[in-house]
């Protein structure tokens, strides 16, 4: 069993972030992959799918995207072509193939143990990301058993589907896409829409995600914010990166025939039940978006940037045509629904972790990716420290200051461990 100063389990975006940091820091770890880097872009993500923010927006600590298309959005194949070679770019010390199987308190250290090797560390970092496991409500239990089910996380491509309708149930960015895909091969697609985030592809002529970047609003921090909670709740944005940088909202699959109704509240057999707040949340969406722009408005205005950019675009609200037709059950049958996929987001767990930080929910209980048990931490969460901590973009600015934060407290164990000095009743994290 190797000891070693820290253990970081996944090799995604925020391991290798901070397998960097640490190694600029001289830390000696390692980076405990249950399969390939970048693994669960690789088999957990849909054949077509291109990232959201464009290619300039990849900034991981000591690199960069480089290419030619600093605008374009990557296919999955680029992304992981891209964290390999990132990872390559400072010889991170990725140990594949390790499924972790359990990790446990030691004494003043973690006893990891993998399918691939066991480690002591002092420090261990949680890095296998927010989006772990699909998220499908109960109601799923319930429905007719001759009816497909499918998550994003097991979905390639159309015709991988049954002939006939598809229900694609949740209305963020991954619903609205799969919604959009889906209907193109030819499958009439019902979009079961819940709470959402409406956001043109382009305002002003430049991209959104680089007016919420110059802004500052993606370095925003959890003090920076009314109420970090309802911030971290938010739906993701409805937005898809095309090579004609098109928006994708609701008015729009309306307008190709993609039919809308209500969340889904519950189903039975061949029936599942919808709310009647679609029109609620459509207009929620709307109001929140025109806020938004304003607020880009304003930007331009304060900073001289009109003659920059582009003018301001009027604002249309998303009144879907099917906004009135809506019913508030679905008979599958009836409608020739053999398909349902379940974009309704994703969940974590770690039957593995055997310290106890885990919450009521199941959830890793932290203060800016500081857990509970000394030396344990969690990285790439959802507004962990900031607006982007789990994007490509933002996870570094996060991962750099938790890498500060180990290496200091590995040398302040060493320096109270020297000769001639003891331990005393300093606490080591």
């Amino acid at each position: 069993m190797r000891r070693i100063d820290a253990a970081i389990i996944g090799g995604g975006q925020a391991g290798l972030a901070i397998s960097r940091c640490l190694s600029d820091r001289a830390v000696d770890h390692v980076v405990i992959e249950r399969g390939r880097v970048a693994e669960r872009w690789r088999s957990e993500r849909w054949n077509s799918l291109r990232l959201l923010t464009p290619n300039w927006q990849s900034r991981l600590p000591g690199y960069r995207y480089e290419g030619p298309d600093p605008h374009g959005f990557m296919t999955m194949a680029e992304v992981i072509e891209y964290l390999q070679r990132y990872a390559a770019s400072f010889g991170a010390p990725v140990v594949t193939d390790a499924d972790v199987l359990s990790v446990d308190s030691a004494g003043a250290r973690y006893r990891i143990e993998t399918t691939n090797g066991a480690w002591l560390a002092r420090h261990v970092v949680i890095a296998t990301g927010y989006s772990d496991l699909p998220s499908v409500p109960r109601m799923a239990a319930r429905i007719d058993r001759r009816i497909v089910q499918v998550t994003p996380s097991r979905y390639r491509r159309p015709e991988d589907l049954p002939d006939g309708g598809v229900l694609v149930v949740g209305a963020s960015a991954t619903g609205v896409q799969l919604a959009d895909e889906i209907h193109a091969s030819g499958r009439p697609v019902t979009l079961a829409v819940g709470r959402h985030m409406r956001l043109p592809r382009r305002y002003r002529g430049r991209d959104i995600l680089w007016w919420l970047d110059r802004m500052g609003i993606f370095s925003e921090t959890v003090d920076q914010v009314y109420d970090v909670e309802i911030s971290r709740s938010q739906p993701s944005f409805q937005l898809v990166g095309r090579e004609d940088h098109a928006s994708l909202d609701l008015s729009i699959l309306s307008a190709q025939g993609v039919r809308m109704v209500g969340r889904a509240l519950g189903a039975d057999g061949v029936r599942v039940w919808c709310d009647d707040d679609f029109a609620a949340s459509t207009a929620s969406s709307d109001a929140k978006l025109a806020l938004l722009l304003r607020r880009v408005d304003r930007f331009v205005d304060c900073n001289g940037l009109a003659d920059e950019v582009g003018g301001p675009e009027p604002f249309v609200p998303c009144w879907p045509a099917a906004l009135a037709q809506t019913p508030g059950v679905l008979d599958l049958r009836a409608e020739g629904i053999r398909t349902i996929v379940w974009a309704t987001g994703f969940r974590r767990a770690y039957p593995w972790l055997r310290v106890p930080v885990l919450d009521a929910r199941g959830e890793i209980q932290h203060v800016g990716g500081v857990t509970p048990a000394p030396g344990l931490y969690v990285l790439g969460f959802h507004f962990q420290r900031r607006r982007n901590s789990a994007f490509i973009d933002g996870v570094g600015a996060d991962a750099a200051e938790m890498a500060a934060r180990i290496a200091l407290q590995l040398d302040s164990r060493r320096a109270d461990a020297a000769p001639g000095r003891g331990l005393g009743n300093h606490v080591c994290f």
